[in-house]
């Protein structure tokens, strides 16, 4: 459910599951976590571009398997979505995203892990925590703060209200708005870029950037798993996931 391909010493990483806009699954969590562990460890790779494939980056979790894991039905799983977290906080060279189209939950958060994000026009990006009746995820708690600023990381991470590429910008999210045919180029020109750079000089300066603030990444994906795990199987989860089953909008009326 991922293509992995080498241009140099750029490696890329495309979601391949268009059908269901790229969500991710089980096979997906524990098939990227171990793309990444293999790019960290491969000398010849000095740069991961990740992106998606049809109209989609990545529409996050599987809800369908998220509604199995919130009875105790999920499948097992070798890294998982924690797997994955950890591995990306912890990824040590230059990460781009090309941002091909809709982008949610997980789809959002990993941009704040990104060292450089490219977004085609077309992108649109959604946080739908809140109206899942859960918590935020991958360290965004710290990550958009920090990129966007508090109140309108307030806003994308509370109010699961659509934004787009152009709003994206401006907000810091995104490095880059381009054109749809011409948004790989882009991405693929300053991977190249930084791709021609000494691979120990790209680490030691991503060391630089953000070694020092690891440890609270780390600490702030642990909180949001508990918080998740706290609200996961909650009244307000449970009738946002029979809404999906059943094509609805979720009533959270009298649900605390």
């Amino acid at each position: 459910m991922i293509d992995i391909n080498d241009e140099g010493r750029v490696r890329t990483i495309t979601f391949r599951r268009p059908e269901a806009k790229n969500a991710m699954n089980t096979t997906m969590w524990d098939s990227t976590t171990e793309a990444f562990l293999a790019a960290t460890n491969d000398p010849s790779v000095a740069v991961v571009v990740l992106t998606g494939s049809g109209d989609s980056f990545s529409a996050g979790q599987d809800l369908l398997e998220m509604a199995a894991m919130a009875t105790g039905n999920g499948p097992k799983q070798q890294h998982g979505f924690a797997g994955l977290c950890r591995t990306l906080i912890d990824f040590p060279k230059p990460l781009i995203l090309g941002v091909n189209g809709l982008g949610l939950g997980f789809g959002v958060t990993i941009l704040g892990l990104a060292d450089l994000v490219f977004a085609s026009t077309n992108a649109r990006f959604r946080c739908p925590f809140t109206g899942l009746g859960v918590a935020p995820e991958l360290a965004s708690s710290v990550t958009f703060p920090r990129l966007l600023g508090r109140q309108q990381a307030s806003w994308v991470l509370m109010s699961s209200e659509w934004i787009d590429a152009k709003q994206a910008h401006e907000m810091g999210l995104v490095f880059k708005v381009c054109k749809p045919d011409e948004l790989m180029d882009h991405t693929m020109s300053a991977a190249r870029t930084l791709a021609a750079k000494p691979i120990s000089s790209l680490v030691e300066t991503k060391a630089t950037i953000m070694e020092s603030i690891r440890p609270v990444l780390h600490a702030a994906h642990e909180r949001e798993n508990a918080a998740f795990a706290t609200l996961m199987g909650s009244p307000a989860n449970i009738e946002a996931m029979t809404a999906f089953a059943e094509k609805r909008e979720p009533n959270f009326d009298g649900i605390d």
